[in-house]
């Protein structure tokens, strides 16, 4: 089950001018380039971290229900389950909110679903979910010390353009600030 991204988010952890006033940058010169770090250091600290940083909205697909009726989401920290559809004759077929339970809190977060939810009548691609994951909708949601990773990868490329070719590993200083936030995998 992979996750597949609807619709990313709407903001950056980092916004625009607290990054240049981080980098000590006047003028706006160079908004497009330091715009373009804070998703990149976005990403990589979300894919150090296993966790989404800003909302967004996901789509998972199953082909059919785990035999115990759990699934356990690859995407934390879980916001909200806006949609599950199972494949039906006559074309998706809503599950009723009451037929499932969101555990928001556990790690990873998970989706109980009740007898009563429908099995999927296709074999293939049954089963849609979408969801939101991130820890909120604002950049103040996400946990400073993440915010500071964002900030220090930023500022490292940042000050060293064209000399770290290809670098997509945190430094040892903002992989310690992730450190605490890491998902675990098995």
């Amino acid at each position: 089950m992979l996750p597949i991204l609807v619709d990313g988010p709407a903001v950056e952890p980092v916004a625009l001018p607290e990054m240049r006033a981080y980098l000590r940058v006047d003028g706006e010169a160079e908004d497009e380039l330091i715009a373009g770090l804070v998703r990149a250091a976005r990403l990589i600290v979300e894919a150090s971290s296993r966790r989404i940083l800003v909302a967004s909205r996901w789509r998972l697909v199953l082909d059919r229900w785990p035999s115990e009726r759990i699934i356990h989401l690859p995407l934390s920290p879980l916001l909200s389950v806006e949609r599950i559809a199972v494949a039906a004759s006559g074309g998706p077929q809503e599950v009723p909110p009451a037929a499932y339970t969101a555990d928001r809190v556990s790690d990873p977060p998970r989706i109980v679903v009740g007898p009563e939810a429908p099995d999927p009548v296709e074999a293939r691609a049954g089963i849609a979910i979408e969801l939101v994951a991130g820890f909120g909708d604002a950049p103040d949601a996400v946990p400073e010390p993440l915010r500071l990773a964002v900030k220090m990868m930023v500022a490292r490329w940042f000050e060293n353009r064209g000399d770290i070719a290809g670098e997509q590993n945190l430094p040892m200083d903002a992989l310690a600030l992730v450190m605490p936030f890491r998902r675990a995998r098995v």
